[in-house]
């Protein structure tokens, strides 16, 4: 087995005994893979088909942990028309949408799968969401019930419900101390009654709705039929190699395609998966120690900040062998392998997409997302989705060959479904490089878009939200690079006429309105903006200039923003 990560690091102690892991996992996933295809034909690719032929596959196995509670595949299977039912008498029925607002607690998952087995859509909701963006979604989705972690019932403050299609909310977990709960509309989360029948739902029909702010707009709930997640698990499961028997972990949330896709590997191949809480840099590699796990997700700016750490003997008391790391840095590949022993695979999957570019352990290069996996295509294109030549940069359009192995579009939003799928192409709005050889490389954002945290970011919803204070006229958001590799929030503002207001007022009057990574980190007041002869604003050359001297930063400030 060779390879240029395998090269790099079989020198290194105890990598020989990796390179046979990743071996001998490699050979047994491609039978599994193959395996699935046949076991699923195109008509059976919906959640009630996968939960009931795994259960019957791997009975008693485990398939789910999360905190202290625990479901074999038997479980899952017989637990999941429990769960519908308790939905199903609360008024919900076929295409009917739940929001949920939960963090990784268990209950996350049978609330969506049972609302999958109903054939309603489960609308999954970032839990930092709040004010204006959080009313928007939960107007644009026009859910019916909504499902809400006790922790969070005091988001609830930053909308108007009366406006809204919410009839019903069920409270996960405790009731809080302070009265919050108690106000109309509110009530426990029934518990699982007795077992229905799954609806007659089709792999085309919609899983689920998640809400992702990639553009200069709204936030738009992107449409995942039941297809695109058994797509998702068989083909990210074949990228990092799951086995039967695998124990995955995820520290990543629910509420985003990531731990999802996690979800769907462990059932399709066999395999368990672990949900812890959340990320934690200081009991990273103690937590997979204590799950066995085999196999982990990490997101760009998460590697450098266990880098950042000293080295410790638990950074290889583990038994990882691979992890799914899309965005990691080129120059923090080699550190991390040498001192974890853990292989990066770099990737790229967008909410709407699939696991439609990646990299294994023989193929993986350092800085570069990989090769069009089969069952995709890939072009870069110019502004009129034109072919740009090999080593020049432009958007990347990406089309399945599979039926549904893609989102559906954009849910209540039309003229941005067409625009986003036009010419029978989905157009990412990354701006890419391709090798002669096959191999892509990210190079920023074509959008009016951030990625802080592994979390998109609209700049449009943080500007409204700084033009909702009395004292400013004008508002411009952008990303500028921080030491993580990663991208950090910067509003450039121009105060009203006579008005006065300070850096941490405002971070105050944001983060009671946007989820706390919106939170722009750089504020600067000028004079005036940069703008064409038509009046608009020019954000490139904001980015371009980036921080100056007058550049105002929270952190250096020691202003905490509360989550």
């Amino acid at each position: 087995m060779t390879g240029p990560v395998i090269d790099a690091i079989g020198d290194l102690a105890g990598i020989a005994e990796r390179r046979a892991e990743l071996a001998a996992a490699a050979e047994r996933n491609a039978a599994i893979g193959a395996a699935l295809r046949d076991a699923f034909p195109a008509s059976e690719r919906t959640v009630p088909r996968m939960l009931s032929r795994q259960a019957e596959r791997y009975g008693s196995r485990t398939l789910l942990i999360c905190g202290e509670q625990s479901w074999s595949f038997a479980e899952v299977a017989e637990q999941v028309p429990r769960w519908a039912a308790m939905l199903q008498s609360a008024g919900i029925a076929a295409g009917d949408r739940v929001a949920l607002i939960c963090g990784n607690r268990f209950e996350f998952m049978p609330l969506l799968l049972g609302c999958a087995w109903l054939g309603a859509v489960a609308v999954t909701i970032n839990t930092a969401s709040r004010g204006f963006q959080l009313q928007h979604i939960l107007r644009n989705s026009g859910a019916r019930l909504l499902c809400i972690e006790a922790s969070l019932l005091a988001v609830l403050d930053t909308i108007d419900l009366s406006v809204l299609a919410v009839e019903r909310i069920f409270v996960i977990g405790e009731a809080s101390s302070d009265g919050a709960d108690n106000k109309p509309g509110i009530e426990a989360l029934p518990a699982p009654s007795l077992p229905v029948l799954p609806m007659a739902v089709g792999p085309g029909d919609t899983l689920a709705v998640l809400y992702t702010s990639g553009t200069t707009g709204l936030s738009k709930g992107v449409c995942c039929p039941h297809a695109q997640y058994f797509w998702w698990g068989l083909y990210t499961g074949r990228q990092i190699g799951v086995c039967e028997g695998d124990v995955l972990h995820t520290t990543l949330p629910l509420f985003h395609t990531n731990a999802l896709n996690a979800f769907f590997q462990a059932l399709l191949y066999g395999a368990t998966l672990v949900v812890a809480e959340r990320f934690s840099v200081s009991r990273f590699w103690e937590a997979l120690e204590a799950s066995r796990a085999t196999i982990t997700y990490v997101l760009g700016a998460m590697v450098p900040m266990l880098l950042s750490r000293p080295p410790s003997l638990s950074e290889r008391s583990h038994r990882v062998r691979a992890a799914l790391a899309p965005g990691v840095p080129a120059d923090f590949h080699a550190p991390f392998v040498e001192r974890t022993g853990v292989v990066l695979l770099d990737g790229y999957g967008a909410t709407e997409s699939n696991a439609v570019i990646g990299t294994d352990a023989l193929t993986s290069r350092p800085g570069w997302m990989g090769c069009v996996v089969d069952g995709f295509e890939a072009r870069v294109v110019d502004d009129n989705d034109a072919p740009v030549a090999d080593g020049e940069p432009g958007e990347l359009l990406l089309r399945a060959h599979e039926p549904f192995a893609f989102a559906i579009g954009y849910f209540a939003m039309p003229e941005q479904t067409c625009a986003a799928w036009r010419n029978l192409w989905l157009h990412t709005g990354d701006r890419v490089v391709r090798s002669p050889d096959g191999y892509f490389r990210f190079v920023d954002r074509m959008k009016d878009s951030i990625r802080r945290r592994g979390e998109n970011i609209s700049s449009f919803e943080v500007e409204q939200v700084l033009l909702s204070h009395p004292a400013i006229a004008m508002a411009a958001v952008f990303p500028v690079r921080s030491e993580l590799a990663e991208d950090e929030v910067m509003a450039v503002l121009v105060r009203k006429d006579g008005a006065e207001v300070s850096e941490e007022q405002l971070i105050r009057h944001c983060e009671r309105r946007m989820p706390y990574f919106s939170v722009p980190r750089y504020i600067e007041f000028a004079g005036e903006l940069p703008k064409t002869e038509n009046g608009k604003i020019q954000k490139f050359r904001l980015r371009e200039r980036g921080r100056s001297d007058t550049t105002w930063d929270r952190e250096v400030a020691g202003v905490v923003v509360r989550r």
